[in-house]
């Protein structure tokens, strides 16, 4: 069966959707790598996957595809590089601050 991708309601901050289509499968990754996903900080966590798997940002089927290729090679690899990268990631909001103080 195809995957389909659903387009989020517009972020009327930014004025942009936010296409998150592999995040439903990723789920237990995120627990794993200590990343409690919001909708504050989804857009951070999709640039963040994009920049690890060498895809660029809004390239979502193509991210995907490496995150499936590298989980399937040594998915711990691939947990702790996301755990490690969202550790050094820049703060960008208070709730993220407290995050990283815990």
């Amino acid at each position: 069966m195809p995957l389909t991708y659903k387009l989020r309601e517009p972020n009327y901050v930014t004025g942009c959707r936010v296409v998150t289509c592999y995040f439903r499968h990723l789920q237990q990754i995120f627990k794993r790598a200590g990343i409690e996903v919001t909708s504050e900080n989804k857009r951070d966590i999709d640039r963040l996957i994009h920049r690890i798997v060498g895809v660029e940002y809004k390239n979502c089927p193509a991210a995907w595809k490496e995150v499936k290729n590298r989980m399937a090679k040594d998915e711990e690899d691939f947990v702790s590089k996301l755990k490690e990268a969202w550790k050094n990631a820049p703060r960008t909001n208070e709730k993220r601050n407290r995050e990283a103080s815990n």
